[in-house]
């Protein structure tokens, strides 16, 4: 019973304050520019592309300049790289079976190269919701175009995580950010760590395409999310942020989309892709500021950024997307923690079951 209640209190638990309003107004900064640009020259359908790029700016938080613009380049390698393939299967009308082998495949690369390059937030969570966010989307976006915002978006991400180092001028020499080599029994438990995401996204892609759903990635997504705790605890934690976070998440989305006097909607006829783009950029901070202190708090303000940007680039009635993402929402966290209780790495002396994690670690 004692056990019981102190996980009961951790799920609650609010994280120590870490500089989080810095890293807040940078990464709403990175989405911010891109996104009113969108919005000048008319395009906020485009505003997907713009956003999964400047997630970069998720990256490298509290290192010093030099080590950020180099982690965020490592992280841009598998965000834009995740939205590559998730366009080239858009433009070549790719889905169902072959999204959830892609995917799958996607996620155990990116599990290994995250685990090689230590990638904070942990694993590969981004670039696996990129992939799929973008093959799910009928566009008729050129191949290059999408790519291209993307990109910018990301380099645009990168010039903001080190534009401060323009006032402080200090340059560390030789330093280097501290990375594990993957030998030994940290290869063989990084190995296990990337069969668990391929088999959790797969499972969970299987089940949203077998259920008829127009949204699988949601619960592919979804999987990911409690593979990135450091241990078994902290994984099972992760996935019931995921669930109630989203679910009261779209809470504030049906407020947004359904008719009624909350709607910000009902106040700006002939603008709705105006304001669902500005309410992007704004949920953006908050999504940030609480991403390193509790993943549920931050999933509240990042489903409505995530289905938002859907609904600027294919709209669709309110109700089935809500109801969509709620249960595919619920299939994939569900599958993440049962992969996660079944398949636990070989443990080493001294080693925990994911050693690459260094304690604290905060994923997404």
């Amino acid at each position: 019973m004692p056990a019981l209640m102190a996980h009961a209190r951790e799920l609650h638990r609010l994280g120590p304050a870490n500089n989080d309003r810095l890293s807040a107004v940078r990464v709403a900064l990175s989405v911010a520019a891109p996104g009113l640009l969108l919005i000048l020259i008319g395009r906020p359908d485009l505003m997907m592309y713009a956003v999964f790029g400047a997630l970069t700016g998720m990256y490298g938080r509290n290192e010093t300049h030099q080590l950020r613009l180099k982690h965020q380049a490592q992280a841009a390698l598998i965000l834009v790289g995740g939205l590559t393939i998730g366009v080239f299967l858009s433009v070549n009308h790719i889905h169902s079976w072959w999204l959830v082998l892609v995917a799958a495949l996607f996620a155990g690369a990116g599990s290994l190269y995250a685990d090689a390059v230590r990638l904070k937030p942990i694993g590969p969570f981004f670039g696996i919701l990129a992939l799929g966010a973008c093959a799910s989307v009928p566009t008729d976006v050129p191949f290059a175009t999408a790519v291209l915002i993307g990109a910018a978006s990301a380099a645009f991400s990168l010039v903001v995580g080190f534009v401060g180092w323009f006032r402080h001028r200090t340059w560390v020499a030789g330093a280097v950010r501290d990375v594990p080599v993957l030998r030994g029994p940290l290869r063989q438990a990084a190995l296990v760590h990337a069969a668990r995401y391929s088999l959790a996204v797969s499972v969970a892609g299987a089940v949203g395409v077998l259920s008829g759903s127009g949204h699988p990635h949601w619960a592919m997504a979804a999987a990911a999310v409690p593979l990135a705790g450091a241990d078994l605890p902290s994984r099972v934690h992760r996935g019931i942020h995921r669930i109630v976070g989203t679910f009261l998440g779209l809470a504030v989305v049906a407020v947004v989309l359904f008719p009624s006097p909350l709607s910000p909607l009902q106040y700006f006829p002939g603008q709705t892709a105006v304001v669902l783009a500005v309410l992007v950029v704004l949920c953006q901070f908050p999504t940030e500021l609480f991403m390193a202190r509790h993943y549920g708090w931050a999933m509240v303000f990042f489903t409505p950024v995530i289905l938002l940007i859907a609904q600027l680039a294919a709209p669709m009635d309110p109700g089935v997307l809500v109801m969509e993402r709620a249960v595919e929402t619920f299939i994939g966290a569900v599958v993440g923690i049962a992969v996660a209780v079944l398949v636990r790495a070989p443990r080493a002396a001294g080693m925990q079951s994911a050693p690459v994690r260094a304690p604290g670690d905060q994923g997404a």
